[in-house]
This record gives structure tokens, sequence and C-alpha cells, in this order.
């Protein structure tokens, strides 16, 4: 690779190559932005999973992405149903009441937009509004994404432990061979407002998903 390659917004000077597991067979999984079908191809020809992150859910291109993920499987031999071999990502924030949710998690969620928009991670924001948010002065009376959207395109799960797991049952529904899920929060969330977050989705929302997932060979 030749030095200082431009990348997303800076000079790329030197990469890492992680040693080969000694522990093999391992999982692989890998995040889905683009899903070009030549990437899509190329995971399914090598059986990397594929994680889908909720700015895929924002930007209204999920069924897409799980569409051509499962044909590309298909293609390589991998007989799959849809969402076999993905995992979809959230950022969530549990509350007694969505608007209050909404009201906690909102400053996170600006934080997080300001971290991953310029680098083109969240399909809601246009490259005009990318733009905009590289300007003081415009940026705060733009028309950005708020955390209001991405709950109501359900990329952010917000509000009682009911209506999450109502939600996630309905993805289960949507598609049947999906069988992980991934939560977090925005960058900026407080640690102890995570702990406190991850125990209570423990609790209150995983109990009433009694699948069982296949254990993986760890790598060392």
């Amino acid at each position: 690779m030749p030095p200082d390659v431009p990348y997303r917004g800076y000079d790329l000077k030197e990469i890492t190559l992680v040693p080969r597991p000694v522990n093999l067979p391992v999982e692989c999984w890998q995040p889905i932005q683009g899903g070009t079908p030549r990437a899509l191809d190329f995971m399914a020809k090598h059986d990397i999973k594929g994680v889908i992150g909720g700015g895929v859910a924002e930007g209204g291109a999920m069924d897409d992405v799980v569409n051509a993920f499962r044909d590309a499987r298909n293609r390589a031999g991998r007989e799959s149903e849809l969402g076999e071999g993905l995992s979809f990502g959230f950022h969530f924030y549990l509350d007694d009441s969505q608007q209050h949710a909404i009201q906690t998690a909102g400053k996170f969620y600006e934080e997080n937009l300001k971290m991953f928009g310029p680098l083109r991670l969240v399909r809601a924001l246009s490259d005009e509004q990318i733009d905009i948010m590289s300007d003081p002065s415009k940026a705060p009376t733009a028309d950005l994404p708020r955390i209001e959207g991405a709950v109501e395109a359900g990329g952010f799960l917000a509000g009682p432990p009911d209506l999450v797991v109502e939600q996630l049952k309905k993805l289960e529904e949507r598609y049947p061979a999906l069988d992980r899920v991934s939560v977090s929060h925005p960058v900026g969330t407080p640690w102890a407002i995570i702990q406190e977050q991850l125990q209570r989705f423990a609790e209150e929302v995983m109990p009433a998903f009694k699948g069982k997932v296949e254990a993986t060979v760890p790598a060392d």
C-alpha cells in the first residue's frame, strides 16, 4: 500500500495487520454499510457474517441489504433465509416513557451524529447536510436529523422495556432467520449510564427472547 493515502478526511499512513488466530475456525463479522454486490459476494464466499447498524435502518435501506445479503449467500451455495448470518445493531435507551427516553438520549444522539456523520456512516444525512455540519455558523439552525426521526424509523430503540420488546419481536417476525441483535449507546454517553442501561436491558428485555445461539470458537 502506498504511503499517505487519503481516507475519510485525513491521510492514512499506517495499517496494522492482525495475526492469524491460533484456534480455527473462528467466526468473522463485518459491518455492512454500502452493500455492493461485489462486497457481499466476497463475504458470502468466505462465510463472513454481516452487522447492520441502525444508520442503515434509518435510511430505509435495511430490506434491500438483507435481501441482497441473502441472495449473495445463496449464489455462493450457502442456502440462507432472510436474516441468516446477520446481526442488527441498535442504539437504545430505556425509560418509563418514550418521551422521557428521547429527551434524555437526544443529546447523546447529537454527539454521535457529529462523530459519524462526516464519515458518511449515517445514511439519513445528505452530502449537503454533512457539509453544513462542518460550518459552526450554519449547523445550529440546519435541518439535521434528530433522535425523534431515528426512533420513528426504528434505528434507535427508546422507551419502556415492553415497547422495545415489541419492536424487536416485529423484527424477529420480519426476518425469521435472524438470531442476533447488538445494542449499544451513542458516543459520549457516560459510562455509568451505559452500565445501568445494559443491566436493565439484560433484566427487562432479554428474558423475552429464549432462543439458543450456538457457542463460537474463541480466537486466541
